[in-house]
């Protein structure tokens, strides 16, 4: 669909908005497109900073409805949970001379939003969340509430850095959560948190049984935006056709597309088990050239066996084994998210702060040891 000036086919779902952003009209159907424009995202990046540039006011405009969804999401209890990833820069060779940060723009979340709006919509459509017809069996991404356990671990954890935070039937209310991370940009201790809340969730997955969406906060979610992508976004297309057709899926199917969901769920997370080793390859491979040398990083995960770190700069993340850490036993205090040394009383957080040396590169097993710069 994104070939400025041609016709293309598509599945569209088609809004209006008001200037609050509220859904005042909504269709859904086969479409054509003859879209004017193809931006990449930095292109639409510098479109909305810069006045001067054509299609300004157009994509400003976006931006503004998109920052007022994004609020309404918050209100209503989605967590706001931004993750850095990485991307590299390679040789003619492949191999990563620079491993640089990617941190989302404007241009992403305005994407991102409008996209969860037409993935919401629809799950409401077709489910009867808000209409009288009500489809039998449907494709739900689901988000169930995260572990009791996990919770108490993590309030204990952010009580210990000096938070407030309240239990409410066994869960953090996700409201308190984005106020501590809001009043955290810019500081390290971010990241840190960042990392023990994500590590306290449930996973997504697709369901036809609906529980609703934790993380965002939404009552009916599914995926329709990204059929190039997502084979679930296929048969969300489908479900939508056969729903305006006016055709029914039999409560006889749902077995079947149960197992689909269950094959779904299993397939997305072999390809990103598949995504994250490749990137811990390419930062293996970039360290590899540089044992020896020093850096600053911040611990990024603890256990028994040592201390997970991960570089500032780069995100690459290695281990600093016990044996490593000096003559003294270590104690693994698993709900401090730390290892205390028995002797000495040394104490390795999530999230402190150290002077690192790589120490070895292991390409086969794609691992990263470090030691400590003392």
């Amino acid at each position: 669909s994104l070939v400025p000036g041609k016709d293309r086919l598509a599945m569209s779902a088609v809004f209006v908005l008001n200037k609050e952003a509220q859904v005042r009209k909504q269709w859904f159907g086969r479409a054509v497109i003859h879209s004017q424009k193809r931006f990449t995202y930095e292109e639409a990046e510098e479109t909305i900073k810069n006045t001067s540039l054509p299609l300004h006011k157009e994509l400003a405009f976006l931006n503004s409805l998109a920052k007022k969804l994004t609020r309404e999401r918050i209100e209503g209890g989605s967590m706001l949970l931004d993750q850095e990833e990485v991307k590299f820069v390679l040789d003619k060779k492949g191999v990563p001379l620079k491993v640089i940060k990617k941190t989302p723009g404007e241009s992403n979340k305005l994407i991102e939003e409008f996209m969860l709006l037409a993935n919401k919509k629809i799950a409401e459509t077709i489910s009867g969340g808000k209409t009288p017809k009500k489809a039998e069996v449907f494709v739900y991404r689901i988000h169930d509430l995260p572990s009791k356990e996990k919770m108490a671990d993590l309030a204990f954890f952010l009580r210990s850095l000096g938070h407030k935070v309240s239990l409410k039937d066994g869960i953090i209310p996700t409201a308190e959560i984005n106020k501590i991370l809001e009043g955290l940009k810019g500081h390290g201790e971010k990241d840190t948190i960042h990392r023990a809340v994500i590590r306290s969730m449930a996973k997504a997955v697709y369901s036809t049984r609906n529980i609703g969406h934790y993380g965002l906060g939404f009552e009916y979610y599914t995926n329709f935006t990204s059929p190039i992508r997502r084979y679930p976004d296929v048969l969300v297309h489908r479900f939508l056709t056969s729903y305006l057709m006016g055709e029914k899926i039999g409560k006889d199917k749902l077995h079947q597309y149960e197992e689909i969901s269950r094959i779904s769920s299993e397939q997305e997370k072999n390809a990103a088990d598949a995504e994250r080793a490749s990137i811990k390859f390419k930062q293996a491979e970039y360290m590899s050239e540089r044992v020896g040398k020093e850096y600053n990083g911040t611990i990024s995960g603890v256990a028994e066996w040592g201390i997970f770190v991960e570089e500032d700069e780069t995100k690459c993340e290695g281990l600093i084994r016990i044996s490593d850490l000096g003559n003294d036993y270590y104690i693994f205090e698993k709900e401090k998210y730390r290892i205390i040394g028995k002797q000495t009383r040394t104490r390795y957080t999530l999230g402190d702060k150290l002077k690192i040396r790589v120490k070895a590169v292991d390409l086969e097993r794609k691992s990263i040891d470090y030691e400590l710069v003392k």
